[in-house]
């Protein structure tokens, strides 16, 4: 029988037993992962607060995190021990890309820092950087940068608030990332956040 091409995620949980102060409070970086996998749940959860649907307004559909000029250049990939998977915003799925665990590959690109292996889950956060500079120019590139930053701290507290551990990830070799996933010329790699149980 043939894999799906594409996986609906759980609807997202609009409301928790955590408030922001608390998982502020707990945040912190893990570097130990116990080798429990996260369910489909929590990672639709993750990947919703990352770059989920939270309006429906003029026209726009608006994210998770705020963007310049609500120009989205964030492309957001998955790895698993179940594979490689890019996710959809508008349509809350996973595109399946690949059926191989490249998380051994991936923390090889990441100079063998071994929380990308360890962890069942590892979020890689790419920029499509025409997107802003199209219209901001030059400037665009910071504005892509404040972004990723918003977003990763989104991922490590909804972590928190689902009882997980995460750790951002800014050191590694850019063009051995995009061979491993195979990623677009243009998805530029910024972030590689390790989620997981905390060892």
């Amino acid at each position: 029988m043939a894999k799906p091409k594409e996986i609906q995620l759980p609807q997202p949980i609009k409301k928790s037993q955590m408030s922001v102060e608390e998982a502020i409070l707990k945040r912190r970086s893990v570097r130990s992962f116990m080798q429990k996998p996260l369910d489909w749940v929590q990672i639709g959860q993750i990947l919703w607060a990352a770059q989920g649907i939270t309006a429906q307004k003029w026209g726009f559909n608006f994210r998770a995190t705020p963007s310049a000029g609500a120009l989205y250049p964030m492309e957001i990939y998955v790895v698993s021990k179940d594979g490689l998977f890019h996710y959809l915003p508008l349509e809350h799925k996973l595109e399946v890309l690949s059926n191989s665990d490249l998380r051994v590959s991936l923390t090889q690109a990441a100079f063998n820092q071994d929380p990308i292996s360890q962890a069942p889950v590892d979020i890689v956060i790419c920029a499509v950087y025409r997107r802003v500079t199209g219209k901001y120019s030059s400037r665009g590139i910071r504005y892509v940068h404040i972004e990723a930053g918003h977003l990763a701290q989104n991922i490590h507290l909804q972590a928190v608030s689902l009882g997980l551990g995460s750790v951002p990830i800014g050191a590694f070799d850019d063009e051995q990332v995009k061979d491993v996933l195979s990623l677009p010329a243009e998805h530029e790699p910024l972030y590689i956040i390790p989620v997981g149980y905390p060892q």
